[in-house]
């Protein structure tokens, strides 16, 4: 008799999908969760290195600049970020010559920054060897950007992203800065 029952209970598939759909949807639902979290946090990524690019493309289109200009410059900038908040975005813009004192090494001529500090005028900065032609300067934009998913806790906490560009100027040798 157990025998029996233990036979029929083996060979009974009415609640076989129930079951196994009980089994397989938390499996899918995070699977299609972490999916959109991974291409919202690629879709960043790539506005973050958008940023950076065109932050140091913007600036080294003219032979001077002013305070104004880079307020317009940030606007534009935080307009590439949306819809994420440009809140977690730190921009910072920075023009670096020759140092006159020095053969070789760079310094800061002038740095804009947006939610944080701007380099030291007179610092001493590392360029890439060749970037910088023996009277000319580049602009450097800097970027970082805190991501925070939606489903902060569940998945993953804020991930931090960053990138730089360098730009020579296009129309002089220096951009000038006036505040």
């Amino acid at each position: 008799m157990k025998q029996g029952a233990i036979g029929r209970f083996i060979r009974k598939t009415e609640g076989l999908a129930a079951i196994e759909f009980a089994f397989l949807a938390p499996l899918m639902i995070i699977l299609f969760f972490g999916t959109v979290e991974l291409c919202n946090a690629l879709i960043c990524r790539q506005k973050v290195t958008t940023v950076a690019a065109s932050a140091s493309d913007l600036v080294a289109q003219d032979s001077s600049i002013t305070g104004s200009q880079v307020s317009d410059i940030f606007s534009a900038l935080n307009s590439i970020i949306y819809p994420y908040p440009s809140s977690g975005a730190a921009i910072i813009i920075t023009s670096i010559k020759n140092d006159p004192n020095h053969a070789g090494q760079y310094v800061v001529d002038w740095s804009v920054a947006q939610n944080a500090t701007p380099r030291s005028q007179g610092a001493n900065m590392s360029v890439p060897s060749g970037l910088i032609t023996s009277s000319g300067s580049v602009i450097l934009a800097e970027i970082t950007y805190t991501y925070t998913p939606v489903t902060t806790g569940f998945f993953t906490g804020p991930i931090t992203m960053s990138d730089s560009f360098y730009s020579r100027p296009r129309k002089s040798l220096l951009v000038a800065y006036s505040p």
